[in-house]
């Protein structure tokens, strides 16, 4: 097993199931740590053993990885012998067996309404210009749809075309799904096309060349808006509405997207299929949040939980 092995994996990962950029540097990073530990007990990938993946296991729990880590690691590693199994690189898979770690449940952050009213309304503040009116457009569009950040500045241009109710979005794994907009939403999408259509249309004017195909151009590599970008835009707009920065994040929108259906009486299965979720058991972790907020409510206002006075 060498560097060589891992980087056919990548590109088998990559053009038959389409994975990510991300999904595939965290593979890349997994794979090599693994093959870096058998390369101290003179093991070769390919012809490890069960024993090998566990004991590799066991040391990465001593040295204090967390359950994400060591779940995403075995994953990895799982995927890895699965596809030498199916390309005869070996007769067997010796992961197909092992349990790892379960990941710890934790419930995500999310916002109350008032203040993501109030980031809504901060996101038009933020910026000069044209910046405003995209900002806002981000932002709406963000909570309107539960969108995730790619997905949202990544969108082509052709998506918001004939004031659409509703956009194609290109998720995981190329997955396509339809989510509606609010007609708030439809209202700053229109005021930031009409607006960047006029600047795209100066710069061609200027410089020449056919444009961007992006909703939100940029001049960088991607040619659109980088989530990096957009995560430091975010919480430059929590402080200027007053909401702690620490808790707002573009993923956190998108839980308060799905927490907010929830709580005024949408179903498990209609969030499921807005969110692009593959399980619905990714879904239910919104429930959990609404148990929560229960919980603190009836702490908060029940008049046998205050102390007596």
């Amino acid at each position: 097993m060498s560097s060589q092995d891992i980087a056919t994996f990548l590109e088998a990962q990559a053009a038959e199931l389409d994975a990510s950029e991300n999904t595939l540097l965290a593979y890349a990073r997994d794979l090599k740590d693994f093959l870096g530990w058998l390369g101290t007990t003179k093991q070769t990938m390919l012809a490890a053993e069960r024993g090998d993946i566990e004991r590799y296991l066991i040391d990465l729990d001593t040295a204090g990885m967390s359950h994400a880590t060591r779940a995403r690691r075995l994953s990895a590693i799982r995927q890895f012998y699965r596809f030498a199994f199916e390309e005869n690189w070996r007769t067997d898979n010796p992961a197909i067996n092992i349990k790892g770690p379960k990941r710890e449940k934790r419930l995500p952050k999310t916002l109350t309404e008032d203040e993501v009213d109030r980031l809504l309304v901060a996101s038009g503040q933020a910026g000069r210009g044209a910046e405003q009116v995209r900002n806002r457009c981000l932002m709406e569009l963000l909570y309107a749809t539960g969108m995730r950040v790619t997905e949202l500045v990544s969108l082509p241009v052709s998506s918001a075309r004939g004031n659409p109710r509703m956009l194609l979005v290109r998720g995981k794994g190329g997955k396509e799904r339809m989510v509606p907009l609010s007609p708030l939403a439809r209202e700053t999408l229109m005021d930031w096309l009409t607006l960047r259509d006029e600047m795209e249309d100066a710069l061609k004017a200027q410089n020449g060349g056919g444009g961007s195909k992006y909703l939100f151009p940029s001049r960088g590599k991607t040619g659109f808006l980088t989530r990096h970008r957009f995560y430091g835009l975010i919480k430059e707009i929590a402080v200027a509405a007053g909401v702690s920065p620490g808790k707002v994040t573009p993923h956190t929108l998108r839980h308060a997207f799905a927490t907010h259906l929830l709580a005024r009486g949408a179903d498990l299965r209609t969030i499921q299929t807005l969110l692009g979720h593959a399980d619905v058991a990714t879904t239910e972790i919104y429930t959990h949040v609404l148990d929560e907020r229960l919980k603190e409510l009836v702490l908060e206002h029940h008049p046998l939980a205050k102390d007596a006075s």
